[in-house]
């Protein structure tokens, strides 16, 4: 009987093991699709206009646009890549270039511009003469997010390509299409033709259309795009003298062992040294000052003051990273009283509506020429306001963590939040959960019970 009980026990036992070691699977494996709660309709589209048929193929302008709400392309820029479905070759571009030729020998006389069967495509850098321009090109390849600034979120180029034989019934759509804004992290689908684009003349008195259009929708993903955060939160408030910092090991550990040089001390004598042997391929690789987090960013959040009808908050944004710059910077809040917002004082603010009648989401951003550049890591290395929210009488409440925000990106990437129990506490001790000295003690009569009933 006692063999068939502790199988029983045996069998429960292991059921209940699967059953956590599957709630563990769903939590720790992050989906690789892309989607964001705060941005659901956010991605990148590629317009591909056939605007002329030509002798051997045509001439099309490519734009690129950025429908994301607070996440950029920043520089070093896009990198534009697919697969010719035929033996296709590039005669010319402008606005743009493929940084590999190919093997164009078996042509003579005129040298097309690209022969790869894979050819990859960067913008033209600022400054690009006149002729070799198109609207909404050379900017290096970087493109802001649309909503922060919709006028530079769009790029385009246009390209010649030697296709034999095309025309809108037998021409062959590129395959495989990658984008790279510089690293990884974006995925593309296939190019689908969609209704042919239509262009208004300057003087808007006519309009023309495009031969043929195909669409190609890229969408983002965090965890494809590096595999430890980039950001986290520390919080702290007027009433409480605890300052909540970052998770230890939010965007990595220091291991000095298995990665020596992760990270530098800001008063080393060798972090010039440090910081320029990354050299220029590993500019992007960050190296951060040696912290508890090793975060290359660290947003704090600072309930600041009370009023009777008023709430102020002060949010700082500091960079510990060496190697990076963050011009045109973001950042996006989640928090309740947001649809109160009174003003923020040296941010520029606007509110997101990802859902009909949710208005809890903010993006910030920098003055122009003000503080919309983040420094790198060192004194200078930090932006910082303060924010004023009115209080909503029904629901605002200091309590349970309710001045603090539930969410924060920084430049489109979610941030490491503390743990919801580390939370500063109001200082009266009904905001703590306190446990009496009864409570220990009926703890162990209870046990003692027990033992008793199966002695």
């Amino acid at each position: 009987m006692e063999s068939c009980c502790s199988c029983r026990s045996i069998s429960k036992l292991t059921s209940f093991t699967l059953f956590i070691a599957f709630l563990l699977s769903c939590s720790f494996f992050t989906s690789s699709e892309a989607y964001d709660a705060l941005d659901p309709n956010g991605n990148i589209t590629i317009k591909w206009d056939v605007i002329n048929w030509t002798p051997d193929g045509y001439l099309a302008v490519v734009t690129m646009f950025n429908f994301q709400q607070y996440r950029h392309i920043q520089t070093p820029g896009w990198t534009l890549g697919w697969t010719w479905a035929k033996k296709d070759v590039i005669w010319s571009m402008v606005g743009a270039q493929t940084t590999e030729q190919g093997d164009c020998s078996k042509f003579k006389g005129n040298i097309p511009h690209c022969c790869k069967k894979d050819p990859t495509v960067v913008d033209l850098l600022p400054g690009t003469p006149f002729n070799q321009q198109i609207a909404n090109c050379c900017r290096g390849g970087v493109l802001t997010a649309w909503g922060q600034d919709t006028a530079n979120a769009v790029g385009a180029f246009q390209i010649s390509v030697g296709q034999a034989g095309t025309s809108n019934k037998t021409v062959k759509l590129p395959r495989n299409f990658t984008l790279k804004a510089p690293g990884p992290g974006y995925t593309c689908g296939p190019a689908k033709v969609v209704r042919p684009t239509q262009f208004t003349t300057a003087d808007k008195r006519r309009t023309t259309q495009a031969l043929m259009t195909w669409n190609v929708t890229c969408t983002y993903s965090q965890f494809l795009a590096q595999k430890t955060p980039t950001c986290c939160v520390s919080l702290s408030s007027f009433y409480n003298d605890t300052i909540v910092p970052c998770p230890t090991c939010s965007c990595g550990c220091q291991n000095n062992i298995t990665q020596p040089g992760s990270c530098v001390d800001g008063d080393s004598p060798y972090l010039a040294s440090a910081i320029s042997a990354g050299g220029p391929k590993a500019s992007n690789t960050p190296l951060v000052q040696c912290t508890s987090h090793m975060c290359p960013v660290r947003i704090h959040w600072h309930v600041k003051v009370n009023y009777k009808d008023y709430w102020r908050a002060k949010v700082t944004i500091t960079n510990f990273n060496y190697r990076m710059n963050y011009s045109n910077w973001n950042l996006v809040v989640q928090h309740p009283n947001f649809d109160n917002l009174t003003q923020s004082f040296s941010f520029m603010y606007k509110g997101l509506t990802p859902y009909d009648g949710l208005n809890d989401t903010a993006m910030l951003w920098g003055v122009k020429f003000y503080n919309d550049f983040l420094n790198q890591a060192g004194p200078f290395g930090n932006v910082q306001s303060e924010l004023l929210f009115q209080k909503e009488k029904s629901s605002f409440s200091f309590e349970k963590g309710f001045a603090f925000p539930r969410r924060v990106y920084f430049n489109g990437d979610n941030c490491v939040m503390p743990p919801p129990d580390a939370y500063p506490w109001l200082p009266n001790a009904s905001s703590r959960p306190i446990i009496s000295l009864l409570q220990p003690v009926m703890t162990i009569l209870a046990a003692l019970a027990f033992l008793l009933a199966y002695a």
